[in-house]
């Protein structure tokens, strides 16, 4: 919750740019709405990150099946929605202003019935511009350990319930690798990588192993220990792949930045997966926020930052990986009055709107 309020407190320091278009290109962050003088919400707010401006579009009405319904996260530009009144789950592309489709997926059974409010991300295996939505996985990661669900929506009539082997996975970020068509898992504060296949059948155990790792002083091993940890496990669209490590400081009187490492996959060998640490990702740039983490070529976006880290966490900035620098959004601008921010922020991938 306190992550959630900070969130709202930074964006109210957003920079108050406007541009109006009928075609953006992403990846931007969907950040809240602008109010009408009567008090409904008349267009939805996006940050676009190459531009580092506000825009605006006009608000699109929810479809009727999600009337009740409101969103609580997102994937590859599917919004993730649980419907006030009865707790049903439906994915839909709503986000997209051009389109509004629906799906419903399966209830939960009784052991999940009441941790539907309980969710810590989503992971699907495509994006909601894609046309077979037959072919369609959707990956629930709930707060806790025995919480891990699959389903194919247009298939399966219930889930696939998974018991992670590790009692420690609150805060890695579940993502899907079309790489080898996986989901994979993080394990925080251990060298252990998890994945399952898209049936949630096969289980593997990838044992990382670190080269390079910058070696840290008594202090600093401290310092990181006292740090509260997040891990994201990324890929880019040409299949590389990276370990993101956050370490952000549980103390608000410290009053300091979260520090990134990064770490690049190199190579598996029957010993495990080489993992090495690196201040270069080239043209790449991560987004990080609520969602499942994704990569973006710089040069494709005009005016993105290569080899940077994109944050929507405790806070909303630019991490520039070399020189371990954050710039922030924000700058000290009232909030404006017509605007109602969301207490879930995330970053969507670039797609044409």
């Amino acid at each position: 919750m306190s992550r959630l309020l900070m969130q709202r407190s930074k964006l109210t320091h957003l920079i108050q740019k406007k541009c109006f278009s009928s075609s953006v290109t992403g990846p931007f962050l969907r950040i809240g709405q602008r109010m009408k003088d009567d008090g409904s919400i008349g267009e939805d707010v996006f940050l676009n990150a190459a531009k580092e401006e506000l825009f605006h579009l006009p608000k699109k009405p929810l479809p009727q099946k999600l009337a009740n319904s409101r969103i609580i996260g997102a994937s590859k530009g599917w919004g993730f929605y649980i419907d006030l009144c009865d707790g049903a789950l439906s994915i839909s592309d709503v986000l997209n202003p051009l389109a509004s489709k629906v799906i419903h997926l399966p209830p939960f059974d009784d052991m999940y019935t009441c941790q539907t409010e309980a969710f810590y991300n989503v992971a699907v295996t495509s994006s909601s511009t894609c046309h077979h939505d037959e072919d369609l996985v959707v990956a629930v990661k709930f707060l806790g350990r025995q919480k891990l669900s699959l389903c194919r929506p247009n298939c399966d009539m219930s889930w696939t319930s998974i018991v992670p082997p590790f009692t420690f996975m609150e805060n890695s970020n579940l993502m899907y690798s079309k790489r080898d068509q996986r989901f994979y898992l993080p394990v925080p504060r251990s060298n252990h990588l998890c994945s399952w296949d898209l049936q949630g059948q096969s289980f593997k155990d990838h044992k990382l192993l670190y080269q390079n790792r910058t070696k840290l002083s008594q202090s600093k091993h401290e310092l990181f220990d006292s740090c509260s940890k997040a891990e994201h496990w990324v890929e880019s669209p040409s299949g590389e792949r990276f370990l993101v490590k956050c370490y952000s400081y549980v103390s608000p009187s410290q009053n300091r930045e979260p520090i990134f490492v990064v770490y690049r996959e190199e190579e598996t060998t029957k010993r495990g997966t080489i993992i090495c640490q690196t201040e270069d990702i080239g043209d790449l740039c991560i987004f990080i926020s609520g969602t499942d983490p994704f990569c973006v070529e710089a040069s494709l976006c005009p005016g993105l930052v290569p080899n940077s880290i994109y944050l929507m966490e405790s806070i909303c900035g630019v991490y520039d990986i070399a020189t371990r620098s954050i710039r922030h959004f924000e700058n000290q601008v009232e909030k404006p009055e017509d605007y109602e921010f969301d207490s879930l922020p995330f970053w969507l991938p670039p797609t044409s709107i």
